[in-house]
């Protein structure tokens, strides 16, 4: 999720509180936790130059924003395993043989290596991998060096997770909405579920809203904690959220609940629009779903009537074979019920103008259309890719003030099943040189066994990583990285919002860590290009960016907590839509160009084979981490000790299955082992498999990955054709055919050892 709470900042830049006392020898620092990716206000205690302790804030409109992964933090970035200094392999790829060396001899090996594989094959041959939900962020400064450099290929697991949909909002509106929960009448979860340490600010926000008398609807196929507290809940079938829409936008259009004023003079394509939902009566739609026909007339009424309404962001239509059609039709119910920039609906805000904003920074002018034509995936699924992009650069400009908005990092993306084919020698030229930061890409993306396979291709791999994560085990240098509270941060919320917030450094990384900023400016001297990192510090960086307001950027930190403009509603009355007609287009011109149907459509299941007669579902999210993190730290993994598989009692039933006992879970590309737990939410037929899982403590190098090759969940998620989103070329997750097989035994885990948590485990081959 997008590291941009909804927050009010005018409430918080009027609250009046208190810091509270602290103890002797303790000092404190006002910080932004990024243990997660939603980015909560939080406060740094320090003793002896380290940080000691992370507690809430003391502004009360954020003191409830703190979770368990924020709480542990310290510790966890203080376990004995963090890499302190460069490693650089020594022996063959993923051997585990490795030397420390320092960062001048890495760097300039790095630069020679990178800098003999441009000139070879081309600088489209070096392809990068990051994700700013770990890193926080890299300040646009990776995406200025490779435009400089001229590769088009950089991939983000934001493609998957909320870039994707900022860039597809962009079709129907021109930009990305936020809602505004601090007015809204009506809250819409499509499948997501935030909880107490899980988006810990959107779960006050939904609470406080139905504190407020807003309403509640919940489309999910379990029945969560939040469709245990929903006026409605939609207990629809997985992957079949675009007929629900449809049926929403029958039920709307059919009784006149929509705004006429808006559509007639705000909107293109209405009439069109209106023959493809023809397409969905209810009781159709009702079949696709598996929901009563009057609860979905229901809820679509509550929507509509009971307004304004949001329905804020979630991963479920990211990771879906009809992801573009799912954001588009979110768009498209917002636009025409009235509350798209409206008070209680959802804010096209736009940059913050006092501030030199990332997209700025990146420079996507400096790269050339020859280069841009050359990003991996373009052809085929251009929605995110330059080619799709570039046309919203002159509306963009027309209603935002500049070209280029690369919005939450997801806008001028490659494709990432496409980019990793081509490192595996599968593509349109070779990509041989592969860098991730705070990215653990090998079990981010879909089809991990490609993944491995296009890693052991190349012929230069740098991580920039804080641990030795079973994608650094493939690596020829790790270069080790620090944390959030280890260097200050600027957070701008990517530019989906116009709030700016602060958060200063509690203490000097330890080792030999350095920062994105750091890792970027030695890569920009090794390529020969120190001029593209001007700046000597993030902290001359920073000040550069805010130097319209006339103060520096530790002025900041000590003054405030947010900068922000104030809120303008219907600012399309002024400057239109930032789409090529300046409307909100219900019908796409943009999609229609590219040569794709310019109006949502809903694919149903391809032909299901009845050796896997059960729906997987991947992505389960475990309180105690996040993505792929965290499970080096001995709290966590007590809580989550082994990744588990939720299914029903009737499906365990039906399959024989126990509470605890270990299982395989297949399809046709793999298969892992995981522990069943029995659910009673879980709907039948359903099979529920956690995201990222590994283990530290088992064997590293190919072959083991520290349990990756067993657990992984990306290793069942498939990138064929039935099972891709036709513009956006992104898996669907949501949805797969499965089955589940008991293991000859017992409850211990095929292939290992039993040790207590926190010990090595010693893995061995299964018996035959």
């Amino acid at each position: 999720m997008p590291a941009a709470p909804p927050i009010d900042p005018q409430a918080i830049a009027s609250a009046k509180y208190t810091e509270r006392p602290v103890r002797e020898g303790v000092t404190t620092k006002r910080v932004i936790c990024a243990s997660c990716d939603i980015a909560c206000n939080v406060v740094a205690e320090v003793q002896k130059e380290r940080v000691t302790r992370i507690r809430s804030s003391d502004n009360p409109i954020f003191r409830d924003n703190i979770c368990m992964k924020g709480i542990i933090a310290p510790k966890g970035f203080a376990n004995p395993t963090r890499l302190m200094k460069p490693l650089k392999r020594v022996g063959e790829r993923g051997s585990g043989e490795w030397e420390e060396v320092s960062w001048d001899d890495a760097i300039a090996d790095i630069g020679d290596r990178l800098k003999a594989i441009i000139a070879k094959h081309g600088p489209e041959a070096w392809a990068v991998s990051t994700s700013q939900w770990n890193t926080g962020t890299d300040h646009g400064l990776g995406r200025r060096i490779m435009n400089h450099i001229g590769t088009p290929n950089y991939i983000s697991g934001v493609a998957l997770c909320a870039g994707n949909t900022a860039a597809v909002s962009r079709y129907t509106y021109g930009w990305f909405p936020m809602g505004d929960f601090a007015n809204t009448k009506c809250i819409v979860l499509m499948g997501h579920n935030p909880r107490r340490h899980s988006w810990t600010p959107m779960y006050n926000f939904i609470r406080s809203a139905q504190a407020k008398g807003a309403k509640l609807i919940v489309m999910d196929p379990r029945k969560s904690s939040s469709a245990e507290r929903a006026d409605i809940w939609l207990p629809l079938k997985v992957g079949s959220d675009v007929a629900m829409m449809f049926g929403w936008l029958k039920v709307i259009i059919d009784e006149e609940l929509y705004d006429k004023d808006f559509v007639a003079n705000w909107t293109i394509g209405f009439e069109e629009l209106k023959e493809r939902v023809d397409e969905f009566p209810l009781d159709r739609v009702a079949k696709l779903t598996g929901c009563d026909p009057d609860m979905i007339a229901k809820a679509a009424r509550m929507y509509a009537t009971e307004g304004p309404s949001i329905i804020p962001w979630t991963p479920i239509t990211d990771m879906q074979r009809n992801s573009t059609s799912g954001i588009r039709l979110q768009g498209i119910l917002r636009s025409i019920c009235g509350y798209v920039d409206a008070p209680g609906g959802e804010r096209l805000e736009g940059f913050n103008p006092d501030i030199i904003n990332e997209s700025v920074i990146e420079m996507h002018e400096a790269i050339s259309e020859e280069q841009k034509a050359k990003q991996l995936g373009s052809e085929n699924h251009p929605a995110f890719t330059y080619r799709g992009q570039d046309m919203f650069r002159e509306p963009t400009k027309r209603v935002y003030g500049q070209e280029y908005a690369n919005l939450v990092m997801g806008c001028h993306m490659a494709t990432p099943s496409a980019t990793f084919r081509a490192m595996a020698g599968e593509g349109p030229y070779p990509v041989k040189a592969f860098f991730f930061l705070g990215n653990n890409p090998m079990m981010s993306y879909a089809n991990m066994n490609l993944i491995i396979k296009a890693m052991m291709n190349q012929d230069l791999i740098v991580a920039h990583e804080q641990f030795m994560t079973p994608s650094a085990q493939l690596a020829d240098y790790i270069l080790p990285a620090d944390s959030w509270l280890e260097r200050p941060w600027m957070m701008d919320t990517f530019g989906w919002t116009s709030t700016v917030r602060f958060s200063e450094k509690s203490m000097e990384p330890p080792g030999e860590c350095k920062s994105t900023f750091e890792f970027w400016k030695l890569i920009a001297g090794a390529l020969d290009r120190p001029e593209l990192v001007p700046w000597d510090t993030i902290d001359d960086l920073y000040d550069w960016r805010l130097a319209s307001t006339g103060k520096s950027f530790a002025q900041m930190c000590a003054e405030t907590e947010i900068h922000f403009k104030p809120a303008e509603y219907y600012r399309y009355k002024k400057v239109g839509f930032a789409t090529p007609t300046g409307k909100v287009e219900l019908k796409s011109t943009g999609l229609e160009v590219l040569g794709f149907d310019p109006l949502p459509y809903f694919r149903e299941d391809p032909p299901v084979d009845p050796q896997y007669p059960l729906m997987l579902f991947t992505g389960v999210r475990e309180d105690g981490f996040f993505q792929t993190g965290h499970r080096h730290i001995p709290e966590m993994r007590k809580r989550h000790p082994d990744p588990l598989v939720f299914v029903s009692p009737g499906t365990a039933k039906a399959q024989g299955l126990a509470e605890g006992e270990w299982v395989e879970v297949s399809n046709q590309l793999a298969k892992i082992s995981i522990k069943i737990a029995i659910k009673e939410a879980m709907p039948d037929g359903l099979v529920r498999v956690p995201h990222g899982w590994w283990k530290p403590e088992m064997e590293q190098g190919a072959g083991r990955l520290s349990g990756a090759l067993k657990y992984a969940d990306a290793q069942l998620c498939r990138d064929d054709p039935d099972y891709l989103d036709r513009e956006q070329g992104i898996p669907h997750l949501k949805g797969v055919p499965c089955r589940i097989d008991k293991v000859a035994g017992s409850t211990l885990e095929p292939g290992v050892e039993e040790a207590s948590i926190g010990a090595p485990l010693q893995a061995k081959e299964p018996a035959e």
